[in-house]
């Protein structure tokens, strides 16, 4: 997982948890009443609105991006096994060593 992937997680996460939190405040203040009350809570659930469907849109474009590059890979190992090999082997190395030395 690069860091674009988890900075696209954690703007995942954080929608979600802005958007839970305005579904409260809009269930909070459903009895009150008002021209402006009404106002502003028909702008919120505007807000939200929009706010799911770009939530949705990142969600669909990071699982094309993770299938894009899973598919990336097994076409690398097809075509490359013994590299592919080769690095499992280096990289299973180091990971040993880093473990044996604790």
């Amino acid at each position: 997982m690069n860091s674009s992937d988890v900075s696209t997680d954690k703007l995942v996460e954080d929608l979600k948890m802005v958007m839970h939190d305005a579904e409260a405040l809009l269930k909070a203040t459903s009895a009150q009443t008002g021209e402006r009350i009404q106002e502003v809570r028909a702008r919120a659930e505007e807000s939200l609105r929009q706010a799911r469907a770009r939530l949705s849109e990142v969600e669909r474009e990071a699982r094309v991006r993770a299938r894009e590059a899973a598919e990336a890979t097994a076409e690398y190992v097809r075509e490359n096994p013994w590299q592919a090999v080769g690095m499992a082997v280096g990289v299973g190395l180091v990971l040993g060593l880093l473990i044996g030395r604790r």
